[in-house]
């Protein structure tokens, strides 16, 4: 009879305890979010959940603050393996194709981050957007956004007419020609220029972020007014996967980052609303006026949005699809005719 030596038993042990506890999966993300931003701190609960419900299954390293590539290189990144997914945002991706727009910043079209989700799981949202995506080597497992931005002016800007003639900086693209069909003066002025384009009156306001972020920016401390809540943009981040490690997941897998997928731009939409109205009771008590544009203004706005709407779907056949889509859901919920 032959003994096995308590050495050999303890290496033997040792093995099998590492083969237990080694991740089935091992994922590799890049996010521009810094690991301290709240953004970054919700997506690292995203990570916690893939990793907790798989039961270490899988198991994440997240590149934060876009350290592998840049953050428009992300994408790309992803689709050739460099990395196996992103949390950037479609948007990064409009010199790619115009149809990106429709994914990372559908402007004019929604209210709410409700309404924005609503479309992606109940309008055909999810399966128009992945025809897109897969297109480019890369699954759309999910949207996340902290709600519409608010307008931070120098004079008053209740309605569409106020729009006429105001000079605000604004990015590039679709919401330059918006805001341009609608009598304003769009200035593309990057965004580190927002606060002294202001403070030396080059601009009369900006569309620079959310209604909290906004005061942190020190833009109050300039300007007294603001739209609030927001009507006009609302940028999206994403949650993507290279194809092929998508289509290796199996079923289980996929549910539980589609589950918190859904959780993390849950508690991202309610963080960030809960900062700005924190921010809108702070303001007020301040003397900035807060403007909450009637339904009859959003529609004018949400009218002017779907001519430069049309521009784009001209573009390409993909964005033709999705603003195809968005605008078969919006006239489900009766935000247009």
């Amino acid at each position: 009879m032959k003994f096995i030596s308590l050495a050999a038993v303890a290496a033997l042990s040792a093995g099998l305890a590492t083969g237990a506890a080694a991740a089935d999966f091992n994922l590799r993300l890049q996010t521009q979010y810094s690991a301290e931003s709240v953004s970054g701190q919700l997506a690292q609960e995203f990570i916690d959940n893939v990793e907790r419900m798989s039961g270490g299954r899988v198991e994440i390293e997240m590149f934060w603050s876009s350290a592998v590539v840049a953050t428009v290189e992300g994408f790309d990144a992803a689709a050739t393996g460099i990395l196996d997914g992103e949390m950037h945002g479609g948007a990064y991706q409009t010199g790619k194709n115009p149809a990106f727009q429709f994914v990372g910043d559908p402007m004019g079209g929604y209210d709410t981050p409700w309404e924005l989700y609503s479309f992606y799981y109940f309008g055909g949202g999810k399966e128009a957007a992945n025809e897109l995506y897969e297109a480019h080597n890369m699954h759309l497992v999910g949207w996340w956004t902290g709600g519409q931005e608010a307008m931070s002016s120098s004079r008053p800007i209740a309605g569409p007419e106020d729009l006429k003639d105001w000079k605000f900086r604004s990015p590039p693209g679709l919401e330059t020609e918006i805001f341009a069909e609608l009598g304003a003066s769009p200035i593309v002025i990057d965004f580190t220029e927002v606060f002294t384009s202001l403070e030396t009156g080059i601009i009369d306001g900006a569309d620079a972020s959310s209604l909290a972020n906004n005061v942190g920016l020190g833009l109050y401390d300039i300007v007294g007014h603001a739209t609030y809540p927001g009507f006009h943009s609302m940028p999206v981040d994403h949650v993507t996967f290279n194809l092929d490690v998508w289509n290796s997941f199996p079923d289980d897998i996929k549910a539980i980052i589609e589950t918190a997928t859904q959780a993390l731009a849950f508690k991202t939409s309610m963080t960030i609303h809960i900062a700005n109205e924190e921010a809108a009771t702070m303001l007020k008590e301040k003397g900035v006026i807060l403007y909450d544009w009637s339904a009859e203004d959003r529609a004018e706005f949400r009218a002017g949005a779907q001519r430069a709407w049309d521009g784009w779907a001209d573009k390409t056949p993909e964005a033709k699809a999705l603003v195809e889509a968005h605008r078969a859901f919006l006239r489900r919920i009766g935000k247009i005719d």
